[in-house]
């Protein structure tokens, strides 16, 4: 009995050791002395400092042996105006205490010890939270969406601020920390831009018709008005209801801003955009500034990158964009994932096999309607042993003991090609069998995977071998109809995310937020 119970008490004294082991923060290497030359200090109170139940800020203070650090004026000064002047940079000066340390550098002489303790204290943290939402975002989208799977992204905040502090480099901090990436610097434009519009006090444009160059509607006159305020048309305007020649081209240059058919007709999707407010798209561009703080801050040497709402993929090789193509995402309801990866092989003349989704909700309904449903779509039926299963024997009560799989084809739903990539979300780059979907301006129609315009085309310039890869070995291959996959020798990262605004030659650009992410993640960042 006394075997089994010190047998007992020596695992529970194991077990807790492994759980406290697992609960105690990562130990990081020291950090550098600060260097504190010309300023007053304090001795800071350690309860002052567990107040903030913040790891990071105790091990901060432990390299100044706890005492103040910002008794210099001029680096007071500066990361006060820094954060007072954060909402330029599409961030909240309320998420930084602005207004308490306002008070307290006002009174900065009268301040007793404990009082620049606090005042210290305040700063640093703020600071750090301010560079750190810079560099990673405020918010972590892990825990907002079950779709996006990017890599994670590490700073050492406390080691990147006692170097600057002790270099006197904390602008180049601010500046170094943030995205080089063009788009985020044309959103930050963007920003500047939007600023600078008046109050938009235009009412709702009311109306179900499409209106054409002639006609005559009274919905005419706050379209003019819009047009004027967002500067697509120029100049003076009498806002009669007709629709003249100069209204047509500012519609057009509207439209176009806004990844819209530029026609110059006036349709639901126009109507939509022009019915978006100066705050509206102010909010817009701030969730997208947040989103391109979740992406990578450098891109890889070579690259592809799919914008969703724009429906665009861009080839990009040493800086130099090397092919743009129309793509095909998913619906609202089968939506294409945000992921970072890289690009491993291509397959010519794949097969299909019907994904679990598609099966309930397309596959089914069908076959119950019609037992040749699948084989008229050259889709065979397999039991679990690999037998060939006739329609009339299908199971209806259970579908998913089955496999389906569509033979090689032109009119394979995955086309004659296919582009993999490792992800959690069994999607990939591919041809179609509905190839006039790239003609439509709303191409937001798959079920998940990217559908790409002339792939054989890209594969070609992915190969990139004109010996062994040349148009006429992959026209041979795909006329064999024998399914292929071909390893891609050179790195290739795939950047499949998700922005809607941007600017370009000082022009404001908005595409249509196919999902609804945006005023939900602005929501988010302002609670």
């Amino acid at each position: 009995m006394n075997k089994l119970y010190f047998l007992f008490l020596f695992c529970v004294f194991i077990s807790c050791k492994k759980d406290q082991k697992d609960t105690q923060p990562k130990i990081k290497k020291p950090l550098p002395a600060i260097v504190i030359t010309d300023a007053r200090t304090v001795d800071i109170d350690t309860a002052l400092i567990n107040a903030y139940k913040s790891e990071t800020l105790k091990q901060f203070y432990l390299s100044s042996d706890n005492k103040t650090i910002w008794g210099n004026l001029k680096k007071r000064s500066y990361i006060l105006s820094q954060l007072k002047k954060s909402d330029e940079l599409g961030l909240n000066p309320n998420d930084y205490r602005v207004k308490k340390m306002d008070v307290y550098e006002k009174q900065i002489n009268k301040l007793n010890n404990k009082q620049l303790a606090e005042y210290d204290l305040l700063l640093t943290h703020n600071f750090e939270k301010f560079v750190t939402h810079l560099y990673e975002g405020k918010l972590n989208p892990k825990y907002i969406y079950r779709d996006w799977a990017l890599e994670d992204k590490d700073l050492d905040i406390n080691t990147a601020l006692v170097k600057s502090f002790n270099h006197n480099t904390l602008d180049s901090l601010v500046e170094n920390i943030q995205s080089k990436a063009p788009i985020y610097k044309q959103l930050l434009n963007a920003l500047k831009l939007i600023n600078e519009f008046p109050v938009d006090n235009i009412k709702l444009i009311e109306s179900t018709e499409m209106i054409k160059p002639n006609d005559t509607n009274i919905a005419l006159i706050n379209i003019k008005k819009r047009l004027l305020y967002w500067n697509d048309m120029s100049g003076k305007d009498s806002l009669t209801n007709i629709y003249d020649s100069k209204t047509f081209e500012g519609v057009k240059k509207f439209q176009s801003r806004h990844g819209l058919v530029a026609d110059g007709i006036i349709g639901a999707s126009t109507i939509h955009a022009l019915n978006f407010s100066k705050e509206k798209r102010r909010h817009q561009i701030i969730a997208n500034l947040e989103r391109w703080r979740w992406y990578p801050n450098d891109f890889s040497e070579n690259y592809f990158i799919v914008n969703i709402p724009d429906f665009k993929l861009h080839v990009v090789e040493n800086n130099d964009t090397t092919a743009v193509r129309n793509v095909v995402v998913g619906t609202s309801k089968r939506r294409t994932p945000v992921l970072t990866s890289t690009l491993k092989s291509i397959v010519f003349n794949p097969t299909w096999t019907v994904p679990p989704t598609i099966l309930k909700e397309d596959v089914v309904p069908a076959m119950k309607r019609n037992r040749n449903y699948l084989k008229n779509k050259n889709i065979t039926i397999y039991d679990t042993a690999g037998h060939e299963v006739d329609p009339a024997n299908w199971n209806i009560n259970k579908p998913r003991s089955y496999r389906y799989i569509q033979k090689p084809g032109y009119y394979n739903s995955l086309g004659l090609i296919k582009i993999m990539f490792p992800n959690n979300y069994s999607v990939y780059l591919h041809d179609t069998n509905h190839r006039n979907y790239f003609e439509r301006s709303n191409r937001s129609l798959s079920s998940g995977c990217v559908r790409v315009e002339n792939p054989l085309e890209l594969a070609q310039h992915i190969l990139d071998d004109s010996k062994n890869w040349s148009k006429d070995k992959i026209d041979t291959i795909i006329a064999r109809k024998k399914t292929t996959s071909i390893r891609i020798t050179k790195k290739y990262k795939l950047y499949q995310w998700y922005w809607t605004a941007w600017s370009e030659k000082d022009k404001l650009t908005f595409r249509y937020d196919v999902y609804d992410l945006d005023e939900d993640l602005y929501s988010k960042l302002r609670n």
